[in-house]
């Protein structure tokens, strides 16, 4: 292959690799941020116990994969097939994600397991996704590339929900919301044809052992990854620093809906007006902290990231109505695709190339671990908080308003923390950046 047709080859794989994102982030942003948590919290559950047990739906999932997907990881490595592990769990999301058509009022059992399963298949998927980027993109360029796959993917999900907006306002009662959750499956699944047609797994399966099978050895290998960390100790740090500081990001996520909610009386149309603006300004933070990494580094581009979303979240424990609140959002919006797509970014220059899906994996279960526990924590503390309020004789929407500010300011302690930690970390994309 000539260097023309190399480079060509390379850029399809990069367009394939882009559009994935732009289809799972219709999901990000009609199931997760816009529509179905603020469904799920106020119509299908109602009151602080809505936020409650959305926060628990979250961990839930999150815990789940947070086991599995180290072994998946490793497995796909050794098996060559990360591309039919990331079809098999983005397929899952789509049929649990369609099947959110039929939650309505009172149907929370059947709300939290629809949802549970389609967000085990979403996070799942994004091992096996994260993992082929060291695949098709040189070092150097790694971070543009990601950053550019989160733009994008931005804009698929700016782009659901434009057309999602009229057809929930022209329409009254909640088919128009259900029906989303239909529009999200088609669109993520169309969005990942080019992925699976266009790129090319490059690694080679390896024989298995004697006596052995894939599960099996998907053990050792994570038993070989983990011994070997002793000589990745910034990786070690890095993941520490990601499990507290990623708490605070995906707090903020699975919770903006709600919070717009009940502070500001957000409703549906308001909240995904809200969370297009949101999702514009990403588009923006996740292209322009792509280019900062390149040009000053990826760490101090994530310090940056983190230092904006904190005064964004503690802005928000502050903010009196929908204007401050949007303002907020688009300053958070900045702020928090250029913390995930470094993050991400970073792992491809920690991982040897042969590890990529291992290190991923465990990238993945730190997320997952922090997914549990940071939405659960919130979900418990907004309502508990809530309850004791009123307890003390504030009237109820109130209480609820008061244990809602309590929970945003645990967000920005998340942050802080995480921030703090970062900070002892070197920075591996410097010989990068120096070169």
């Amino acid at each position: 292959m000539n260097p023309f047709q190399k480079l060509k080859a390379m850029n399809r794989e990069h367009l394939a690799w882009y559009l994935y994102d732009f289809g799972n982030s219709a999901y990000a942003a009609v199931v997760l941020l816009a529509v179905y948590s603020a469904y799920f919290k106020g119509t299908v559950v109602g009151g602080a116990e809505g936020t409650r047990l959305w926060g628990i739906s979250v961990g839930v999932a999150m815990l789940i994969v947070a086991i599995s997907s180290p072994i998946l990881g490793a497995i796909a490595d050794f098996s060559a097939s990360k591309k039919r592990l990331l079809l098999l769990f983005s397929g899952m999301t789509w049929l649990f994600t369609g099947l959110l058509f039929f939650v309505q009022k009172g149907d929370i059992l059947i709300g939290m397991l629809f949802f549970i399963l389609a967000e085990i298949g979403y996070r799942s998927g994004q091992v096996f996704y994260n993992s082929l980027l060291p695949e098709i993109a040189e070092p150097e360029e790694m971070g543009r590339v990601s950053g550019n796959a989160w733009a994008i993917g931005s804009f698929g999900g700016i782009l659901a929900l434009l057309i999602l907006l009229p057809m929930i306002l022209s329409i009254e009662g909640d088919i128009m919301v259900r029906f989303s959750m239909v529009f999200t499956s088609v669109y993520f699944a169309l969005s990942t044809i080019p992925t699976m047609l266009w790129i090319k797994e490059k690694a080679e399966p390896k024989p298995i052992p004697a006596g052995k099978n894939y599960l099996t050895v998907g053990f050792s290998q994570l038993v070989e990854t983990i011994k070997s960390l002793g000589g990745f100790k910034d990786f070690i740090r890095f993941m520490i620093a990601f499990l507290v500081y990623n708490d605070g990001i995906l707090m903020a996520l699975d919770f903006a809906a709600i919070i717009g909610a009940v502070l500001f009386g957000m409703k549906q149309k308001e909240i995904i007006i809200f969370m297009i603006v949101v999702q514009v300004f990403s588009v923006i933070g996740a292209w322009g902290s792509g280019v900062a990494g390149d040009k000053i580094g990826f760490k101090r581009s994530l310090i940056y990231s983190l230092l904006l979303m904190i005064i964004a979240i503690i802005a928000m424990i502050f903010a009196q109505n929908q204007v401050h609140f949007y303002i907020i959002g688009a300053l958070a919006g900045l702020a928090l695709t250029g913390v995930q797509s470094i993050s991400r970014a970073m792992i491809g220059y920690f991982a040897p190339k042969d590890k990529s899906a291992e290190f991923y994996g465990l990238f993945a279960v730190t997320g997952r671990t922090s997914s549990f526990i940071g939405p659960t924590f919130y979900g418990f503390l907004a309502a508990q908080m809530a309850w004791w309020f009123e307890a003390q004789g504030k009237a109820t929407l109130l209480a609820e308003q008061y244990g809602q500010r309590v929970a945003i300011g645990s967000i920005a302690i998340f942050l802080i923390a995480g921030l703090l930690i970062l900070l002892k970390v070197k920075d591996p994309t410097e010989k990068y950046i120096n070169s």
